[in-house]
């Protein structure tokens, strides 16, 4: 990558402007030079502002790869590239970073966590290569300092991590040290056990009386039990080398597959999904499964 900017062609200059860097990643570079100094919606654009275009171009990135969209694929790894040109294009202007730097630090990292593809050392996992490098590097911000004022094996965790995800990277970081079940047979006879902690704190949760509804805020114990469960499912797909993520998007779109399919089912046979009931639900469930298994 070239991290001299290249000049903004004008529309009129006959020339396209995505080609007139040499290579594929520096013609994305370019084609966001010239719309910032062409485009006033581009060129008003902040690194901070850019970041929901950037989460949302990611999920759907992942969208069309979990739906198996190849055209659809191309399109949105189109966006997503857009929106990392972005960034890097608005890191170069503010003189933090340029596309040489960036792509310099990229091979760097990857000579260290790969040493040996490079003949630097034997073969290491990424943990705790990487647990390593965060001993040795300063911690210059808050993020990165434990209490007692040293990085930490789990300092540093991007905040803006969706739950599960944190979850998975917890167990990953502390297993790089060490800390972890020798397989997942012992996982999972921890999430046996927070799974009958969790039955105990609902079977101690105080029944509403007559028509009462039950509170909309559950107990603290049983947030807390339910929040180790899911922590030890997490653990169990961890050790089978399954991610929690990728798992939960295969049952998520299993399940809508099959309850669109009972809808379509109900109204052929002139039932109100809203009023049959839950037994009557339950066999159109069956039938839909039936199905798939036969097809």
């Amino acid at each position: 990558m070239n991290d001299t900017p290249s000049p903004a062609p004008s529309p009129a200059d006959g020339h396209d402007h995505a080609t007139t860097a040499p290579g594929t990643l520096d013609r994305a570079l370019a084609l966001v030079r010239f719309l910032r100094s062409a485009c006033p919606w581009d060129a008003r654009q902040t690194a901070a502002s850019l970041v929901p275009h950037l989460l949302e171009e990611a999920a759907e990135t992942a969208d069309a790869i979990h739906d198996g969209d190849t055209d659809r694929l191309e399109d949105e790894l189109g966006d997503l590239l857009l929106n990392l040109a972005f960034q890097i294009v608005v890191a170069e202007e503010s003189g933090t970073v340029d596309a040489e730097s960036v792509a310099a630090r990229l091979e760097e990292k990857m000579r260290r966590r790969h040493p040996h593809l490079y003949g630097d050392g034997p073969k290491e996992s990424w943990e705790a290569i990487k647990a390593r490098e965060r001993a040795a590097r300063h911690p210059e911000e808050p993020a990165e300092v434990a209490r007692d004022g040293h990085a930490g094996v789990l300092s540093g965790l991007a905040r803006g991590l969706d739950a599960l995800t944190a979850a998975y990277r917890i167990q990953d970081r502390v297993a790089g040290v060490g800390f972890d079940w020798d397989d997942a047979a012992g996982a999972i006879a921890k999430a046996r056990e927070e799974l009958a902690e969790v039955e105990d704190e609902i079977r101690l949760a105080p029944a509403p009386s007559g028509n009462a509804r039950p509170p909309d805020q559950p107990a603290a114990a049983l947030v807390e039990e339910v929040g180790d469960l899911l922590f030890a499912a997490v653990n169990v797909a961890r050790l089978a080398q399954v991610h929690p993520v990728t798992a939960l998007a295969v049952a998520n779109r299993k399940f809508t597959r099959r309850f669109e399919a009972v809808e379509r089912l109900a109204r052929s046979e002139g039932v109100k999904i809203g009023d049959a009931s839950l037994d009557e639900l339950d066999a159109l469930w069956d039938r839909v499964k039936a199905d798939e298994a036969a097809g």
